[in-house]
């Protein structure tokens, strides 16, 4: 049996159009009073015990008016269309201390925490100290007002938490993995197979101290009949401008072009315009996420910024070997092997929830 005779439409709650979803409101979830409460009560602790991020467990802030929520959130996430939104935070009222320790108490029940770059932050920010524009290499996407294109960033959820939104723009623009590649199937099967094969991905631009210039992974996993996707054409596109890289083939190069196509047509994506205290979890097997442009206020302290959490699942999701970044990711209770802690590693909520002022 050949490789297209195996593939076949997703039809799961994975796959959906954003035009549909944007009608209603399930995929919001607002927090009641209690949980709240709960959730202030835990962070406040959490800031004065100054937990060590790398080591403080779930099981030290235990939930229990939020537990059936955070249970919930997961099945969502992981099982269903692949993200929710969380509202009811009261963050006008915070610090971005408590703002943050409540958000990484969740993320612990939600998930393991992991390294997100080679400083070791497992709290990073979203806050734009550039004017640099996308197409400068050297730009960061998180610290740039810049658009940016869908992708999938590199743990199994990605979670997000609105501080302060933007003056105008920035929203956050979600599609459906499972929905474009029904799309690819149907349009074109003759290239929807070239979406499980290796790709070369541009590990440097993604984060300028990585140790190797590129890291390899499909755009699809299917295991046991469970669809998985890792998508971002524009890091397999400057990967190809690395020595030794091979060079894509006129129909991946056709493949990845009909891939942006289909995301970017009318209807496919849903788009959300943070509010103070919203966190979005989001499955980056599921789903890819962008953003749009945005204008900042002139005050640094009103400046868009969110927080951002990767979190390896507490799922037993099968995915094919050195599926998207899984393969170099780093735990968040050592560096990675050989090294030393960063300098400036900051594994406490109060140094951690403030942004780090680079371009």
């Amino acid at each position: 049996m050949s490789v297209l005779e195996t593939l076949h439409p997703i039809s799961t709650a994975a796959a959906w159009r954003g035009d549909r979803l944007a009608g209603g409101d399930e995929w919001i979830y607002r927090l009641s009073v209690a949980q709240v409460d709960e959730l202030e009560r835990l962070g406040t602790a959490f800031v004065e015990a100054s937990s060590d991020l790398r080591i403080v467990e779930a099981s030290d802030y235990p939930l229990v008016a939020t537990a059936e929520a955070v249970a919930a959130w997961r099945q969502a996430v992981d099982y269903g269309r692949g993200f929710v939104l969380v509202r009811g935070l009261r963050t006008h009222l915070y610090s971005d201390a408590l703002s943050a320790a409540i958000y990484y108490v969740l993320g612990l029940h939600m998930g393991d925490p992991i390294r997100q770059n080679e400083m070791g932050d497992v709290i990073d920010h979203v806050y734009a100290t550039s004017d640099k524009t996308m197409d400068d290499p050297t730009a960061r996407s998180s610290k740039v007002r810049d658009k940016l294109v869908y992708h999938s960033d590199s743990s199994d959820i990605v979670a997000l938490m609105c501080l302060r939104p933007a003056r105008e723009g920035g929203l956050s623009c979600l599609v459906s993995g499972a929905e474009i590649y029904n799309e690819i199937l149907r349009r074109r099967p003759d290239l929807a197979p070239l979406l499980l094969q290796s790709f070369h991905w541009d590990w440097r631009r993604q984060d300028s101290e990585a140790p190797a210039n590129t890291y390899t992974s499909p755009i699809i996993s299917m295991v046991d009949g469970v669809f998985s996707m890792y998508a971002g054409s524009l890091y397999i596109l400057t990967a190809q401008e690395y020595p030794g890289v091979p060079q894509l083939t006129t129909d991946q190069i056709e493949v990845l072009r009909l891939f942006d196509e289909i995301t970017y047509e009318p209807g496919m994506a849903i788009e959300m315009d943070f509010r103070p205290g919203d966190i979005q979890w989001l499955s980056n097997y599921a789903a890819l996420h962008a953003r749009t442009s945005f204008e900042d206020w002139p005050e640094p302290q009103r400046r868009r910024h969110l927080l951002r959490l990767w979190l390896s699942s507490k799922t037993d999701r099968p995915v094919v070997a050195n599926f998207g970044k899984n393969s170099v990711v780093q735990v968040r209770t050592a560096p990675r092997a050989g090294l030393e802690e960063h300098p400036d590693a900051r594994f406490d909520v109060l140094t951690a929830a403030v942004p780090r002022l680079i371009a």
